[in-house]
């Protein structure tokens, strides 16, 4: 297990806990501002995603969950083993089940609820059908690989290059 890792870009602040194996990555924003928010073992916040809430609607994101490019997430629950694809927002209120899979520039309005297992696509977002095995299995392996990438960051291995050729 690893301190959680966190770019030099990105914005942690206020009452933010972030578990062992945890990563945030660049320009993402974690305001804690309003009230909690929790991030969950091993699980990322890629690049550019906000994380928020609102007074009362703390938000938690489970074990080994992914929260994908530009993703908002704002005073909702994940359980564990979530992918939050590019660019999809979940309001105030969205509960997501274990395993579950929303997909890229979905739009879950206030007080979803997502059974465990299910993918989400569309605005609004409405459960097309059940993930399978292989999908939430790699969610899992999606997560284990920003741990990995987190350490050879934290260990220097991928420094900033600009190629001016």
């Amino acid at each position: 297990m690893a301190a959680p890792y966190i770019h030099e870009s990105a914005v942690v602040l206020g009452d933010v806990h972030l578990a062992p194996d945890t990563s945030v990555w660049p320009t993402a924003v974690l305001r804690g501002d309003v009230e909690r928010i929790t991030i969950g073992a091993r699980s990322n916040v890629q690049d550019g995603a906000v994380i928020h809430a609102d007074p009362g609607k703390p938000t938690v994101v489970g074990e080994d969950c992914v929260i994908g490019h530009r993703a908002i997430v704002h005073g909702s629950v994940l359980e564990a083993g979530v992918l939050v694809g590019m660019g999809a927002i979940l309001l105030n209120g969205v509960q997501v089940g274990a395993g579950s899979i929303i997909g890229a520039g979905a739009v879950l309005t206030e007080h979803t609820t997502v059974p465990p297992g299910s993918l989400v696509l569309g605005v609004p977002g409405k459960v097309v059908r059940a993930v399978t095995q292989e999908q939430q299995a790699s969610t899992l392996v999606n997560a284990a690989r920003y741990v990995a990438l987190a350490q050879r960051h934290r260990a220097g291995e991928l420094r900033r290059q600009v190629n001016n050729s």
